[in-house]
């Protein structure tokens, strides 16, 4: 159960420090790239993934007593994607806010999100139980160690799109299995389980927006 809950903050750091050391490498012309996700270039997709470091930060102030309702990536994220979730109800306003963000901070400033302020976050993280109960809007109260899992998530998937974008490794064979494992999990098992083995044609994929 403990090698659970610190295997997300390791691999966290080896993706922020990925996403920085990338970053600082592009010329003008590859933040301004399209990407596979529509409307969003380098830049913007920069600005998405860097938001997070921030939302750690405020999550400082958002610890509460008690244990947590829910203490699983994978309840996370099916909360949000449910229909009328809010990958689905906040879709627009997510990615409105990924481009007036990555309007406003140059890349320097991108880069900085993961180089320093992921820095300072990972640090906090290492001093603070994943069983620490967060007090959060919609899911009432979460585990820090959930939340990390999405983040992990979250750099792994769109680390593909950059690499899909730009070029550059792919992120590393651990990182993938733990996204993989959390997505396979986000799924009914029982509808997962028989469309991977092709005893239904029902639609199961995919499990996040």
């Amino acid at each position: 159960m403990e090698r659970r809950y610190e295997e997300p903050r390791r691999l966290l750091t080896g993706l922020w420090a990925s996403w920085a050391e990338r970053g600082a490498a592009f010329d003008e012309e590859r933040w301004g790239r399209a990407t596979r996700l529509d409307g969003w270039t380098v830049r913007e997709l920069y600005a998405h993934v860097a938001a997070s470091p921030e939302l750690f930060a405020r999550l400082r102030d958002a610890v509460v007593d008690g244990p947590a309702a829910v203490d699983r990536g994978s309840a996370v994220l099916r909360s949000y994607n449910r229909p009328g979730g809010v990958a689905h109800t906040a879709a627009g306003l997510i990615a409105d806010g990924a481009r007036e963000s990555a309007a406003a901070l140059g890349p320097r400033a991108l880069v900085a999100r993961f180089a320093e302020d992921g820095a300072r976050v990972l640090e906090w993280l290492g001093e603070v139980p994943p069983q620490t109960a967060i007090g959060h809007p919609l899911l009432g109260t979460v585990t820090l160690g959930a939340l990390t899992e999405v983040a992990v998530m979250e750099a792994t998937v769109h680390l593909l799109d950059l690499t899909a974008a730009v070029g550059g490794p792919p992120p590393t064979a651990e990182a993938l299995e733990a996204t993989r494992l959390l997505l396979a999990e986000v799924a009914d098992p029982v509808e997962f389980i028989e469309a991977a083995a092709g005893r239904t044609r029902d639609p199961v994929l995919p499990v996040i927006r």
